[in-house]
């Protein structure tokens, strides 16, 4: 039986008509938006254009960069094979990467320089999945590890996911795994361990188990079909694209770092079946993806009585939410913003947020990085402004 509210004509028409302004407003170039609600959509409509240069219309099927929205993705492939049982998440990485067995951490000093320490226990798969493992970015922040992440020529020449990592792991953590949130380059590793545990690339893991099943076609690490490459959105001119990692912001270049992190490109269709699944308790068409009970361990507060810090500069669940395996939750309801509601986004411009007490989720697709964070308070707010009370 539907639970929840429902939406009103009147207030989603407000949606459309915010999105309609944003576009005349040459503030985003065009988007696509889902709003679904057990399981049908109530708002699915496409504003602007996709590529402004080309004046190309944007439309259900365009392509876009999605950035950390693959997280999600990447996690609940590992989660897949926690079900499985062949990966426990009190593992130890270095079980399956060996070269994290011997990381430091960088510890800053007076002068500027680093002292290094021995880890005070093993980084663990959950620390990757919950972002506590001390691997940062390098394109944010400028403390000394941070710099030299950034100065260290990880995505040098073409690495693939071993390489990657390996390189990773020669540099100093920026903090003992599971004392703060730190977002950085746990969900690569990540997906270089799905590798180890499979036997199979990880976008051949996502594939078999994940991306075919659910009927995901045009998700993948770049685009290779020629014909496709249209479709493909792009920014407004001008707009900053400088923050996305090095080697990935070229959609359409093939490569063999498929970055679980930040890596996949897709599509509104794609993604909404993800997100389907993911509100329906891990299940689609008769499909299990995931045990509930394993979905409810990923949506739910895995940092509380952790005594795992959140640095207010850098913690980007934000101060009424949490994190849980994969996705941010949150945990206090704000003003309309309901507890339990999970979430992220990408860097790009893509987000999307699932809220299991109105049975809906809503999924915002479009390349405008620098207008990602109003759009989506914005649109929280009219989204549940819609819902009658």
């Amino acid at each position: 039986m539907p639970i929840g509210r429902s939406f009103t004509a009147a207030g989603l028409a407000r949606v459309s008509a915010f999105f309609r302004g944003e576009v005349a407003a040459g503030r985003i170039p065009g988007a696509v938006l889902l709003v679904q609600q057990h399981g049908k959509p109530v708002l699915s409509e496409s504003f602007g254009l996709r590529n402004v240069k080309a004046g190309q219309a944007m439309t259900e099927d365009s392509i876009f960069r999605l950035y950390s929205m693959s997280k999600p993705i990447t996690s609940v492939a590992a989660m897949m094979l926690v079900d499985d049982g062949k990966l426990a998440l009190d593992d130890a990485v270095a079980k399956y990467i060996p070269a994290f067995a011997d990381v430091q951490v960088g510890i800053p000093q007076a002068d500027g320089k680093l002292a290094l320490q021995p880890l005070a226990r093993p980084i663990t798969v959950r620390d990757l999945l919950r972002h506590t493992a001390g691997i940062t970015y390098g394109f944010y922040g400028d403390s000394p590890v941070r710099k030299l992440y950034a100065q260290a020529g990880l995505f040098d020449g073409d690495p693939d996911n071993a390489q990657f990592v390996e390189r990773l792991a020669r540099l100093p953590l920026a903090e003992q795994p599971e004392t703060v949130w730190d977002y950085g380059h746990s969900t690569d590793v990540l997906g270089r361990v799905i590798e180890v545990v499979s036997g199979l690339s990880l976008y051949q893991f996502e594939k078999q188990r994940l991306l075919d099943p659910l009927g995901m076609r045009d998700t993948a690490f770049f685009v290779a079909e020629e014909a496709k490459r249209p479709l493909i959105a792009e920014p407004l001119p001008g707009d900053w694209f400088d923050r996305p990692v090095a080697g990935i912001t070229e959609a359409t270049a093939p490569r063999r770092w498929e970055s679980g992190g930040a890596g996949m490109v897709g599509t509104i269709r794609d993604y909404a079946h993800f997100a389907q699944m993911l509100l329906s308790g891990g299940e689609l068409a008769g499909h299990r993806y995931l045990r509930r009970e394993t979905l409810a361990l990923m949506t739910s507060d895995q940092l509380e009585g952790t005594g795992v810090g959140k640095n207010p500069e850098f913690y980007f669940p934000g101060r009424d939410s949490s994190f849980g395996l994969g996705f941010a939750v949150r945990t206090i309801a704000s003003g309309p913003l309901p507890a339990g509601e999970y979430r992220w986004d990408g860097v790009g411009g893509t987000f999307f947020f699932i809220d299991p007490a109105d049975d809906m989720f809503v999924i915002c697709m479009m390349q405008s990085p620098s207008q990602r964070g109003p759009i989506q308070d914005e649109l929280k707010r009219l989204v549940y402004a819609a819902l009658a009370r």
